[in-house]
């Protein structure tokens, strides 16, 4: 593979604007018709709208745009969600779900939005006191608990369907 150099090019913050502004700095986008894998880096800011796959680690605040499919360990401070991704997220502030929002994974997360119509299939943990920097430990008691016989059988439960047209056949 070969290696190749990046050149930053100053651009004006507004379109046709004086040339003498200050530049859009630390905006990372992957365009709509562009796919990438691999691990991402983002110093600060960063939109993702075409295709990933890998890691993404944002210093800043990351946008999943509405036609993006990420595949993905997500990792960022805050993260919006418009479009799919599967794979965990670690959001040190918030993580919003926007009504075209899948995400099918786990999260942790310091606060959290889901607006309505967006999905959300796994786990998410929410700690509004500041993510720990260390997983949970969660006690998974699986297969013991599933040799534990039952203290009671159907046949032990009354009918209650029963007692109330008993109940009720009283009055018709």
């Amino acid at each position: 593979m070969a290696e190749t150099e990046v050149q930053k090019r100053a651009a004006a913050a507004t379109n046709g604007g004086p040339a003498d502004k200050e530049p859009v700095a630390g905006l990372t986008v992957l365009s709509r018709e562009d796919a990438l894998n691999g691990r991402l880096t983002i110093a600060s800011d960063g939109h993702l709208l075409g295709t990933f796959r890998g890691e993404v680690d944002c210093a800043g605040e990351l946008l999943v745009g509405r036609d993006a499919q990420v595949n993905a360990e997500i990792k960022s401070v805050n993260v919006t969600i418009a479009g799919t991704v599967r794979g965990n997220v670690l959001a040190s502030g918030r993580l919003k779900i926007t009504t075209s929002g899948r995400l099918e994974g786990d999260a942790r997360v310091g606060s959290l939005i889901v607006q309505e119509g967006g999905v959300h299939h796994g786990v998410i943990r929410v700690h509004p006191e500041g993510v720990p920097a260390e997983e949970e430990k969660v006690i998974d008691d699986g297969p013991a608990q599933a040799a534990v016989t039952p203290r009671f059988s159907l046949r032990d439960v009354p009918n209650p369907v029963a007692r109330v047209k008993k109940l009720w056949g009283e009055f018709f």
